[in-house]
């Protein structure tokens, strides 16, 4: 036999014998995810109090839920239906349409500009696995509900209605813009696309510093439209960069060109990742501390969240970008750290999936501890390193 020949049977054996061994390991990742959450779904179930029913976190050990108004409460649900589409089981699709049906007040829920965050994370997912007429009507109603809170002379759907701020608007909110993007999709209707375009121009104007990190928060005046001031409400300084805000950044602007193909969204999806990837404080294991910009790392809480939204991200950046290999190689490598050192034994931390997460460390609000939005995103990483 010549060595031409054997060596390319080598070869394709060696590449054979890759593969299988990543099925073995994803099936195996699946199967601890499998067992963690059917104790959350136990312990959700157990610890029920009236409207709090969807898990968020853990405080001092014990599982804190909450109610379907809360920002976060989407995520469980669309992680039982990210859970049905994975192994196809028929009692992970009776369990997200539980919790989904139970999402039945938020999209009327003028509120809160999280009305995506909470819609499109389970009606969504449902409707995009199972393509029922009822969970596309609460999509496009939801979407109505967002549209309400937008502002032509800003040129942005408001983000909260409380504190000092005239008309804040949140780096956060991009992830709400999908919403919108669908409604246009299953109605016809331009207006939602038009609202959804509008906020990500308006935010690509006004947000972004030079070196394309992120202010968490932009207040704008309602009268002019004009930018009254710029801070980081929940990173450490006004000027630093808050690590989930710069997630949602990248994530935000590469959906939005997937949506739009505006080649803008799509080199600033490229700025921001580049921002990230070689940002002198990123850790070898590319699980960000919570901020970018800390005088001291060395006692520094990580953001697990922040690694799973960047990864996702990621994994999505590839498809449209010519640097697909580099974004493929740091996605892999985010989320083998996340799965081999942030992941909680299965059978403890009541099923919670990842571990270290940062919530709101200048409130000293949900500081190292698991919370559902990092499960939701490392699951959608998950999935997406699988397609091609």
């Amino acid at each position: 036999m010549k060595l031409k020949k054997i060596i390319t049977i080598l070869l394709t054996a060696l590449v054979v014998t890759s593969a299988n061994a990543q099925k073995q390991n994803v099936k195996k990742i699946w199967n601890d995810v499998e067992k963690q959450l059917s104790i959350l779904y136990k312990e959700s179930l157990s610890n029920r109090m009236k409207q709090e029913v969807f898990p968020r976190t853990l405080h001092n050990d014990s599982l804190k839920l909450v109610s379907s108004g809360d920002w976060t409460s989407g995520f469980w649900p669309g992680i039982l239906w990210m859970t049905y589409e994975y192994t196809g089981k028929q009692e992970w699709k009776t369990k997200a349409e539980e919790f989904t049906a139970l999402m039945s007040r938020e999209p009327k829920n003028r509120s809160s500009h999280d009305v995506g965050f909470k819609v499109y994370n389970s009606y969504g997912q449902a409707y995009r696995l199972t393509g029922e007429e009822t969970y596309k009507k609460q999509i496009v109603e939801a979407a109505a509900t967002l549209a309400s809170r937008f502002n032509a002379t800003t040129g942005c759907i408001r983000s909260w209605d409380f504190n000092k701020w005239q008309y804040p608007v949140i780096i956060d909110n991009m992830m709400n813009l999908e919403l919108l993007f669908a409604a246009t999709r299953l109605t016809n209707d331009s207006s939602y696309y038009k609202i959804a375009v509008s906020h990500a121009n308006t935010t690509l104007k006004n947000h972004f510093r030079p070196d394309y990190s992120s202010w968490h928060v932009v207040d704008y005046d309602t009268i002019t439209g004009n930018v009254i001031s710029k801070s980081t409400h929940q990173g450490y300084a006004d000027e630093s960069a808050w690590a989930r805000g710069q997630a949602w950044a990248l994530y935000g602007y590469t959906m939005c060109y997937r949506e739009t193909k505006d080649i803008r969204y799509l080199e600033q999806a490229e700025h921001v990742a580049s921002f990230l990837l070689n940002h002198p404080a990123l850790p070898n294991d590319m699980i960000p501390y919570w901020d970018f910009n800390l005088p001291d790392f060395k006692t520094a809480s990580r953001d697990a969240s922040a690694a799973a939204i960047i990864a996702a991200a990621l994994y999505e950046l590839k498809n449209y970008s010519h640097q697909k290999k580099k974004y493929k190689k740091a996605a892999n490598k985010i989320l083998a750290n996340l799965t081999k050192s942030y992941r909680a034994t299965p059978g403890t931390h009541k099923g919670f999936i990842l571990l270290h997460s940062t919530g709101h460390k200048p409130a000293n609000g949900e500081v190292d501890v698991p919370i559902i939005y990092a499960d939701y995103y490392y699951l959608e990483a998950l999935l997406r390193q699988q397609k091609k």
